[in-house]
């Protein structure tokens, strides 16, 4: 297993169980001991786990959205309320929108109603939050379950195939260098035809997001017609990723 791999299964076991320890890891990955201290010392030198005595924790379970279950859907709920409203602007009657899995893609899709709109989602709280609604059509990919998400080829070859006129992305980290990023890539296939296929690609991220880098790139801020967030971006990170080419709504 190369390193990076290693990386993405140890965050993976952070995210569900907060603290690991290099006994645990290591029996997991059928690796050595030093290999996995090895590689907490890397994460750690990224700001994602923090090195404990036999083990880590991570350095900050909300610093890039990496949370679970009934947390994920209500921290920083305001920032995820105005950012929802601000994507509204963006969503007509008849569109075929695409909602990338996520909390705040959960909450564009609280606010979508009973509207004649085609819906195209992973997100297994999405799929819940409007099969109830007869107008909106909803479309859901196959695939496999990574958390409350659907990913792989069965996925992204679905995908691939429909005519999406407007993609909401979400993402753990954006960095005016290193652009869209999360630290797992079972899930970057997914975004990368969303973001190929969509007629327009719009991240919604919360001001938190701004200048961190998660694991693994995937997507510049190029491929954007804007980025969506909150009222609370300062100036100048705003000022920051305006120079560098990217729209900014809110």
């Amino acid at each position: 297993m190369n390193p990076i791999r290693r990386y993405e299964k140890i965050m993976e076991a952070m995210l569900a169980e907060k603290e690991v320890t290099v006994a645990e890891l290591s029996e997991r990955l059928q690796v050595t001991g030093k290999t996995i201290r090895e590689d907490l010392t890397k994460l750690e030198e990224q700001g994602l786990v923090v090195r404990v005595h036999g083990g880590a924790i991570l350095a900050d379970s909300d610093q890039f959205g990496m949370l679970s279950g009934k947390d994920r859907l209500v921290k920083h709920a305001e920032e995820k309320s105005e950012i929802a409203e601000a994507a509204m602007r963006f969503i007509g009657q008849g569109d075929i929108v695409a909602l990338d899995g996520g909390s705040t893609t959960l909450e564009i899709a609280r606010r979508l109603g009973d509207s004649p709109l085609t819906v195209i989602t992973n997100d297994v709280y999405i799929i819940s939050e409007l099969a109830p609604k007869e107008q909106i059509r909803l479309v859901v990919p196959g695939g496999y379950r990574v958390r409350n998400m659907l990913a792989g080829p069965e996925a992204v070859s679905y995908i691939r195939k429909l005519n999406i006129q407007k993609a909401f992305i979400s993402s753990t980290g954006v960095h005016s260098e290193h652009g869209l990023s999360v630290y797992t890539g079972d899930l970057i296939d997914f975004k990368r035809a969303l973001i190929e296929t969509a007629a327009e690609r719009y991240a919604v991220v919360d001001h938190h997001k701004f200048g961190q880098t998660a694991l693994r790139t995937f997507a510049s801020l190029s491929e954007l017609d804007a980025l969506i967030t909150d009222r609370k971006l300062s100036p100048e990170t705003a000022e920051l990723f305006a120079q560098e080419g990217v729209r900014i709504e809110r």
